[in-house]
């Protein structure tokens, strides 16, 4: 077996009681565990980089839904990178960067089918966000089922965020007439039009969500890429033109709510626009990995994506990374750097 001297014990993260709306930190806890040999076909990861996603959030409902609930009681997991310390498996050599599903942990014992090797001559972290998940939630999202073609209008809502700043990048790289996003301060918004390249910006905070729209796009919009839901998608549908395409990616707005979630109220205007309005996950899409890698690989090596991360140090600050992105506290992907 090939490892370096593996610790007896690491940390992780257990979800210890489901929320009443706002998760808080009491619904957590941080245990140590034992960290498990490799068994055949096995491997062991020292996680560097986790990843917390708005998603996650609806795991820890116990209702049925496209992804189990996390249990109980035991460690959660997500979206991760590290290096192999110990490999009982054809093909992974100890030192190895990996991209896999065992985050919320220290190190993470699993089964190499379970992990893909990376390139490390790119940040590790970019599998998490730009070539990970998040990239092709973005690419496959606008592409595939929002059926974007060049010199067509695009709104995004929560476009400071991980996905959202991708989707008005890629639109604008892919040749759109008009990109816009709503974030929700001036200082996203501002970073929106003079770092993310978005053509137009707006607070949604600061007055109706239609009437900035309106501003923002007289001429409506043939793209929305819906990452909040609730007034935003009702705003949206009233600037779509004919035979205009919804992306219905997330709704935000609506994960922390106790009360009855606030729909949009003029989806009859989808009869006479012949909208498209169509939900995606992302795991319907890895079809399309080979051309993402290779088109957003591209315009990254060749410096013409702007990627922002926000990065909280210290893996005893997960939760807090993880409610502090619920809330809005990060631009672009939020991520928790491993420390020990």
């Amino acid at each position: 077996m090939a490892q370096q001297t593996l610790p007896v014990t690491g940390r992780e993260w257990h979800l210890v009681a489901r929320p009443d709306g706002w998760p808080t930190p009491e619904d957590f806890a941080l245990v140590e565990a034992p960290v498990q040999a490799p068994g055949a076909g096995q491997i062991v990861v020292r996680n560097e980089f986790l990843s917390v996603d708005p998603y996650m959030r609806g795991r820890m409902n116990d209702v049925k839904s496209y992804v189990p609930p996390f249990r109980l009681g035991a460690v959660m997991d997500g979206g991760a990178v590290g290096r192999v310390v110990a490999s009982e498996a054809e093909g992974f050599a100890v030192g190895d960067a990996v991209l896999h599903g065992f985050g919320w942990r220290e190190y993470a014992t699993l089964d190499s089918a379970k992990a893909v090797k990376v390139d490390d001559s790119l940040p590790l972290q970019a599998y998490l966000g730009v070539l990970g998940m998040t990239g092709l939630t973005a690419y496959a999202g606008l592409l595939e089922v929002g059926s974007f073609k060049e010199g067509e209008a695009v709104f995004v809502s929560g476009a400071a965020g991980a996905v959202g700043s991708m989707v008005g990048q890629f639109a604008k790289l892919r040749g759109a007439s008009l990109v816009v996003g709503s974030a929700g301060s001036p200082e996203k918004v501002r970073k929106l039009v003079e770092e993310f390249g978005f053509d137009a910006a707006f607070d949604y905070k600061q007055g109706p969500v239609a009437e900035q729209l309106g501003k923002a796009a007289p001429e409506g919009i043939d793209v929305y890429f819906d990452n909040v839901g609730g007034e935003h998608l009702e705003a949206a549908i009233g600037a779509l033109t004919l035979r205009g395409r919804a992306v219905l990616c997330g709704a935000i707005a609506q994960y922390n709510d106790t009360g009855a979630p606030v729909g949009p109220r003029n989806l009859a205007l989808a009869i006479g626009k012949r909208l498209r309005l169509e939900g995606m996950l992302v795991g319907d899409h890895y079809g399309l990995q080979p051309a993402f890698a290779a088109e957003v690989g591209g315009w990254l090596r060749e410096g013409k994506l702007h990627v922002e991360e926000t990065v909280v140090d210290g893996f005893e600050n997960t939760v807090d990374a993880f409610i502090g992105m619920l809330r809005g506290a990060n631009t672009g992907k939020m991520l928790v750097h491993v420390q020990g």
